[in-house]
């Protein structure tokens, strides 16, 4: 089993209405893609300064499951149309169950 964790943080002209289209959108990658056992997306609670604005979970049942969401169309393009446009920073890791 293989986890995938992403932070995103958002550019600071990132309106409310951006964010969460972008969020939306991340939200739809289980039934638009597929392919995880788990996912799960949300934005910071806002508990301490400097964290990031929202985290994305997914647990995939091996790596090529992964490779596959990593290089699906609709993911790619969500990535192009609602998170490139607004992102600052991200940071990724993989990593094995």
């Amino acid at each position: 089993m293989l986890r995938h964790v992403v932070l995103f943080t958002w550019s600071d002209d990132a309106d409310e209405e951006c964010r969460a289209a972008a969020l939306a959108a991340l939200r739809r990658l289980p039934d638009e893609v597929g392919g995880m056992t788990s996912f799960a997306v949300g934005p910071d609670a806002g508990l301490r300064e400097g964290n990031a604005h929202t985290a994305l979970v997914a647990d995939f049942p091996d790596v090529a499951a992964w490779q596959r969401y990593a290089d699906d169309p609709v993911h790619l393009q969500v990535i192009a149309e609602h998170v490139r446009p607004i992102l600052a920073a991200r940071s990724a890791v993989q990593y094995e169950l």
